[in-house]
């Protein structure tokens, strides 16, 4: 080359790499989040962001191709490796659709999603399964670490986990158009005909040995257990098999600004739970989701004692657009949960507004919850319900309820205020045996219900103060 193409080949190549470097820093460094830990009505612990060395590498120079077709499988785990190995950096995935397997991160590594990138997970479902020792399950989820540390996936782009070809459907929940389009894919349907399984598609060959197997063994779209330093930043996370951002046991995790979407039908749909999470943060994000929205969970039983609590959490300024629950406590909560603080956030037309749930063998004990500046619209059920009995069953399951055992509900020091809410079936509900629900307070808020305006069990003890309950007059009707 002439000194001319030496000059321009090195101008390209400079501006390409800080054009990348550019773009995140935008994304990681971003906005400072330490206002929000100011004029608390509880002390909590702020998390720690991850520290990713400045270190860039393009998932192209793996051999991946963005043409939606080429399966990039190997160019993830190649590109996380050799990043892994040289002490970690930022695996740049660049505009394009990139069909892609399970990805497993390791410590020190982000992924960064280009505006116009979309990871889509492949639906051959043989891709998924589990042949690594990090999990038990049959199918590993899409993206997962474990026991990893200073872990981020960053960026504008976005996540389809393909959860058509994974979720069970019901066909009360479906148009019948919608009906037909599944059952277009191929699949069973129950002998009462009245549940399509993703099972025996025409192109997508299952892996276990009946229709409810398949069903049970979905994994989550992004799931990180024991991790350290987590961060999910301004991401598009949608059409998950099962839940969608799931961290199972980690400690300082911020997701900001994420968008969360799937189905409104989705079966077992969850937005952005946390597990038995310790210094948490979850502030402007964006849910319309099949299941609850944003739920605290400390697992079940003796398991999850041992794991500890869920504990140290902030959610504020987040929109719902549809859930089960706006916010959700439960229903797996044995490890307790502690320190909480949820404020500035909205909820449009979920089937609940403040949700808390749990039963015998799965409850355990609060502490530190304060709810606050909550608006709603537009709620099918309750804005606010506490639920000592429930029951979670799995698709074309009946009912089961345990018995009395070490693990009963205990919901208390919860205390609620500043809600408004115009519309809703029944304002405040909880029901529940004698001393699973108590020292609750709601106070200064107002709610516009269309059935009643509570249904308070005399076995559960909640001080409801200078709470306005209006409903429409009679000649409106």
């Amino acid at each position: 080359m002439n000194k001319k193409q030496v000059a321009l080949f090195l101008f390209l190549t400079i501006f390409g790499w800080v054009s990348i470097y550019a773009q995140d820093k935008r994304v990681t460094e971003g906005k400072d989040f330490s206002y929000l830990y100011k004029n608390l009505p509880i002390p909590l612990e702020k998390p720690m962001l991850p520290k990713i060395p400045d270190r860039y590498v393009k998932l192209t120079a793996y051999g991946a191709v963005c043409d939606g077709i080429t399966l990039c499988t190997d160019a993830f785990a190649k590109a996380i490796a050799d990043l892994s190995r040289r002490g970690g950096g930022h695996l740049i995935v660049e505009d394009g659709i990139w069909l892609t397997g399970p990805v497993m991160l390791q410590s020190n590594i982000d992924i960064n999603l280009s505006r116009n990138a979309i990871v889509k997970m492949t639906p051959d479902k043989s891709k998924h399964k589990n042949t690594t020792n990090k999990t038990s399950k049959i199918v590993v989820p899409a993206f997962y670490a474990k026991n990893a540390h200073d872990i981020s996936i960053t960026g504008l782009g976005a996540i389809d986990g393909s959860g058509a070809y994974w979720r069970p459907v019901k066909k009360s929940k479906v148009s019948s158009t919608e009906w037909k389009q599944y059952t277009q894919m191929g699949g069973i349907i129950s002998a009462k005909g009245d549940i399509w399984y993703p099972y025996n598609l025409k192109n997508a060959p299952s892996l276990t040995d009946s229709p409810e197997e398949e069903a049970n063994a979905r994994a989550d779209l992004i799931r990180f257990e024991h991790c350290e330093r987590v961060l999910f930043q301004d991401i598009t996370v949608q059409n998950s098999p099962r839940f969608h951002v799931h961290p199972c046991y980690c400690k300082d995790v911020s997701v900001l600004g994420v968008t969360v979407r799937c189905p409104w039908n989705a079966q077992n749909g969850d937005a952005i739970d946390l597990s038995n999470c310790n210094r948490c943060l979850i502030t402007e994000c964006t849910i319309d989701a099949g299941d609850d929205g944003i739920c605290l969970k400390s697992g079940s039983g003796k398991n999850g004692v041992l794991a500890g609590p869920c504990k140290d959490i902030l959610v504020e300024d987040n929109t719902v657009i549809h859930a089960h629950g706006g916010f959700v406590i439960g229903s797996d909560a044995s490890g307790g949960v502690q320190n909480v603080v949820v404020r500035n956030n909205r909820f449009m037309g979920t089937d609940t507004g403040l949700r808390f749930k749990t039963s015998y063998g799965r409850g355990g004990a609060t502490a530190n919850i304060y709810i606050s500046n909550i608006v709603m619209t537009d709620i099918r059920d309750q804005a606010i319900v506490f639920e000592a009995s429930y029951s979670n069953k799995q698709v074309g399951q009946e009912d089961k309820h345990v018995g009395a055992t070490d693990f009963a509900p205990d919901f208390k020091d919860i205390h609620i205020e500043k809600v408004t809410c115009r519309g809703c079936k029944t304002g405040i509900l909880a029901k529940g045996d004698e001393g699973l629900i108590h020292d609750i307070d709601i106070k200064n808020s107002v709610i516009f219900y269309i059935k009643q305006p509570t249904d308070i069990q005399k076995t559960c003890k909640l001080d409801v103060s200078n709470v306005t309950f209006k409903t429409f007059e009679l000649d409106m009707w």
